[in-house]
């Protein structure tokens, strides 16, 4: 993917880890809803690349009839133009296939879904939320994808997005593309007891220890949002059925930091803020560095300047 076809058919974001249940099509779905709300002049395409179906009863204004188009039909077409929808909220998404099995044995070439997106020429933003693994589609939505982003709520999603990094480097996507985004955070849980460090603290310092890109902004735990997602069967947006929440904040500040890394926020005001709780003036380029001031692992940690 060459960097003008990108801005041709606009920057693609894909979200993926392959850990359940730490906040990935939370954070693919409702990234789409605030991007709309800040960027309303943006058009935004959410594309799952999973057969639950999760995209399609939150956004669907209607029930899907079996003559719609999916991704099925867009794969096969090798364009996602007559399957996308506009849906709730002003976010336009393609209705998820009934089984993924037939688009995985298609997605051999892992350069597929950028063809695609190529030939769709959406001009906006897309979003990929990818399953819970790391087989072909899932390739195919990093090879396509100008940012990957990859949730980490524990040590175990950590671990894995190890290997996320390394199949990045090991495909020829490389891992610069990459940035973890912190989910599910409990600032009160401690490792090692009371006076032990909290484990968000321990996550991002192994994330900056390892020079690893990622943004600023944690998105915190929430019983309110969990309901969201949980209590009916159509998953509730945080922007209008959780104002008031730390989440409700947070997702606006990690909006506006993934914006501003793919270059498209220049409507917003986007004047760069110190946390109070960190260490260190934050700047994207700037390199990882040891305990003695020194740059590590000769990668670029890219990070957002903006509050946490």
């Amino acid at each position: 993917m060459s960097p003008s076809s990108a801005r041709q058919r606009g920057p693609v974001v894909t979200v993926s880890s392959n850990k359940g249940g730490v906040g990935k099509t939370t954070v693919a779905t409702n990234l789409a809803i605030y991007t709309r709300a800040i960027r309303e002049d943006l058009p935004v395409l959410l594309v799952g690349l999973d057969d639950q179906g999760t995209i399609d009863r939150m956004f669907a204004l209607r029930d899907l009839r079996p003559a719609d188009g999916n991704l099925k039909h867009a794969w096969a077409e090798r364009s996602l133009a007559s399957s996308a929808q506009l849906g709730q909220y002003g976010v336009h998404f393609v209705p998820s296939p009934p089984d993924v099995a037939l688009l995985k044995a298609r997605a051999g070439d892992p350069r597929t879904l950028a063809r695609i997106l190529e030939q769709t020429d959406w001009q906006g933003l897309v979003i990929l939320d990818t399953k819970s693994d790391l087989e072909a589609l899932t390739q195919n939505a990093y090879h396509a994808a100008d940012r990957i982003l990859i949730p980490i709520a524990d040590w175990s999603s950590l671990e894995e997005a190890e290997k996320i990094i390394a199949l990045l480097e090991r495909t020829g996507v490389g891992a610069a593309r990459a940035r973890i985004v912190f989910t599910l955070v409990d600032r009160r849980s401690r490792v090692g007891g009371a006076e032990g460090p909290t484990l968000f603290g321990r996550l991002r310092d192994e994330v900056r220890r390892r020079g690893w890109a990622y943004y600023t902004t944690a998105l915190s735990r929430s019983p309110r949002v969990e309901t969201l997602n949980s209590a009916n069967r159509t998953p509730l947006s945080i922007l209008h059925h959780a104002k008031g929440t730390e989440v409700h904040a947070q997702f606006r500040e990690l909006t506006l930091e993934v914006l501003g890394d793919l270059g498209i926020s220049d409507r917003l005001d986007l004047a760069p803020t110190r946390d109070e709780d960190d260490d260190e003036d934050e700047v994207w380029g700037a390199p990882a560095r040891d305990r003695g001031g020194r740059a590590i692992g000769g990668a670029v940690r890219w990070v957002a300047r903006w509050r946490r």
